[in-house]
Protein backbone atom coordinates (compact mmCIF):
# COMPACT_ATOMS: atom_id res chain seq x y z
CA UNK A 1 0.00 0.00 0.00
CA UNK A 2 1.39 3.37 -1.00
CA UNK A 3 1.98 5.70 1.94
CA UNK A 4 1.41 8.70 -0.33
CA UNK A 5 -2.05 7.43 -1.33
CA UNK A 6 -2.84 6.64 2.30
CA UNK A 7 -1.89 10.16 3.36
CA UNK A 8 -4.04 11.73 0.62
CA UNK A 9 -7.04 9.50 1.46
CA UNK A 10 -6.65 10.38 5.15
CA UNK A 11 -7.27 14.02 4.26
CA UNK A 12 -10.63 13.03 2.78
CA UNK A 13 -11.61 10.51 5.49
CA UNK A 14 -9.71 11.54 8.65
CA UNK A 15 -11.30 8.81 10.80
CA UNK A 16 -8.72 6.00 10.59
CA UNK A 17 -11.12 3.21 11.57
CA UNK A 18 -13.64 4.32 8.95
CA UNK A 19 -10.96 4.58 6.28
CA UNK A 20 -9.61 1.10 7.08
CA UNK A 21 -13.10 -0.43 6.98
CA UNK A 22 -13.95 1.26 3.69
CA UNK A 23 -10.68 0.19 2.04
CA UNK A 24 -11.03 -3.38 3.40
CA UNK A 25 -14.54 -3.74 2.04
CA UNK A 26 -13.51 -2.39 -1.35
CA UNK A 27 -10.44 -4.67 -1.50
CA UNK A 28 -12.75 -7.66 -0.93
CA UNK A 29 -14.97 -6.47 -3.78
CA UNK A 30 -12.01 -6.03 -6.12
CA UNK A 31 -10.68 -9.47 -5.17
CA UNK A 32 -14.07 -10.97 -6.03
CA UNK A 33 -13.86 -9.48 -9.53
CA UNK A 34 -15.52 -6.07 -9.29
CA UNK A 35 -14.08 -3.59 -11.76
CA UNK A 36 -11.92 -0.68 -10.58
CA UNK A 37 -13.53 2.77 -10.80
CA UNK A 38 -10.20 4.41 -11.65
CA UNK A 39 -7.43 3.76 -14.15
CA UNK A 40 -5.08 1.14 -12.75
CA UNK A 41 -1.35 1.66 -13.07
CA UNK A 42 1.36 -0.98 -13.12
CA UNK A 43 2.02 -2.75 -9.81
CA UNK A 44 -0.98 -1.15 -8.06
CA UNK A 45 -2.37 -3.36 -5.31
CA UNK A 46 -6.09 -3.63 -4.63
CA UNK A 47 -5.57 -1.43 -1.56
CA UNK A 48 -3.90 1.22 -3.75
CA UNK A 49 -6.84 1.07 -6.15
CA UNK A 50 -9.32 1.52 -3.28
CA UNK A 51 -7.37 4.48 -1.90
CA UNK A 52 -7.20 6.06 -5.37
CA UNK A 53 -10.97 5.62 -5.74
CA UNK A 54 -11.45 7.49 -2.44
CA UNK A 55 -9.05 10.27 -3.47
CA UNK A 56 -10.76 10.68 -6.85
CA UNK A 57 -14.20 10.85 -5.21
CA UNK A 58 -15.38 7.62 -6.86
CA UNK A 59 -15.78 5.77 -3.57
CA UNK A 60 -17.75 7.43 -0.78
CA UNK A 61 -19.64 6.41 2.32
CA UNK A 62 -22.86 7.35 4.03
CA UNK A 63 -23.20 7.21 7.78
CA UNK A 64 -26.30 5.32 8.91
CA UNK A 65 -27.03 5.13 12.62
CA UNK A 66 -27.74 1.72 14.08
CA UNK A 67 -31.42 0.80 14.43
CA UNK A 68 -32.74 1.81 17.84
CA UNK A 69 -29.94 4.31 18.46
CA UNK A 70 -30.99 7.69 19.70
CA UNK A 71 -28.92 10.73 19.48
Amino acid sequence: MSSQLLEEASKIIPNTALLVNLVSKRVRQLTMGHRPLVEVGPRMSNADIALKEIIDGKLTFEFQPEPGATG
